[in-house]
C-alpha cells in the first residue's frame, strides 16, 4: 500500500489557488484512475484504489496547509505505513518556475510549511516528495501570491503540469523514486 498526499487548503475559496496545486494534481490523478475521495476521516478526504498494480490511498488533508502533518500522521499510523518508502507528498514550490517538477527522496521542507509540519510531526525528513513549481511573485507579498489563483497567462500550463505530475507518480509507483527522478527532474 502506498499513500499519495496532495497538499492544499480546504474549501471552495482556496480551490484554484497556487498553494492548492497538490490538491489539483491529486484530483486529476484520481479522475484518471477512477479513485473517489469518498472517505472523510483522519482529518482528510481520501480514497483507495489501484494505479497499475499498486494499491494506493490518495489523501487531501482537510486541516489548513500549515497543519497538514496532523492528517498525514493519522493516516500513516492507521495503515501502518513506512514514511520513508510508502509515502509521496505533492506540494507547491515557489523556488521552481511554473511547470517544473522536482522529486526528492528526502531533505528539508525548503520553506514549505505543510511539508515542515509533516516532517515535525512524523519526526523524520526521510520522506519522498514531489514539488510542483508555481514560481515567485515579481513583487509583493508571497502569502498573497500563493493564496491567489494562477494568472490568466499561466492557466494553459495547468493541464500540462498535472500530466507531468501524474506521469511522475505512475513511474514512482511502478519503478521507484530514482527512476522517477531520472525521468522527470
Amino acid at each position: 500500500m502506498k499513500l499519495i498526499v496532495g497538499l492544499g487548503n480546504p474549501g471552495v475559496t482556496y480551490a484554484k489557488n497556487r498553494h492548492n496545486i497538490g490538491f489539483q494534481c491529486l484530483d486529476r490523478l484520481a479522475e484518471k484512475h477512477t479513485i473517489k475521495f469518498e472517505k472523510k476521516s483522519m482529518n482528510a478526504h481520501w480514497g483507495k484504489g489501484t494505479i497499475g498494480t499498486q494499491e494506493v490511498i490518495l489523501a487531501k488533508p482537510q486541516t489548513f496547509m500549515n497543519l497538514s502533518g496532523k492528517s498525514v500522521v493519522e493516516i500513516v499510523h492507521f495503515f501502518k505505513l513506512n514514511p520513508k518508502n510508502d509515502v509521496l507528498v505533492i506540494a507547491d514550490d515557489m523556488d521552481l518556475p511554473i511547470g517544473k517538477i522536482r522529486l526528492r527522496p528526502n531533505g528539508s521542507s525548503g520553506g514549505q510549511n505543510g511539508l515542515k509540519n509533516i516532517f515535525e510531526l512524523l519526526g523524520t525528513l526521510d520522506m519522498q516528495r514531489l514539488r510542483v513549481g508555481i514560481g515567485r511573485p515579481p513583487v509583493g507579498n508571497t502569502r498573497d501570491y500563493v493564496l491567489n489563483s494562477f494568472d490568466r497567462d499561466q492557466q494553459p500550463y495547468l493541464e500540462e503540469i498535472s500530466d507531468k505530475v501524474i506521469g511522475a507518480v505512475e513511474v514512482w509507483l511502478s519503478d521507484g523514486i530514482n527512476k522517477a527522478m531520472n525521468l522527470f527532474n
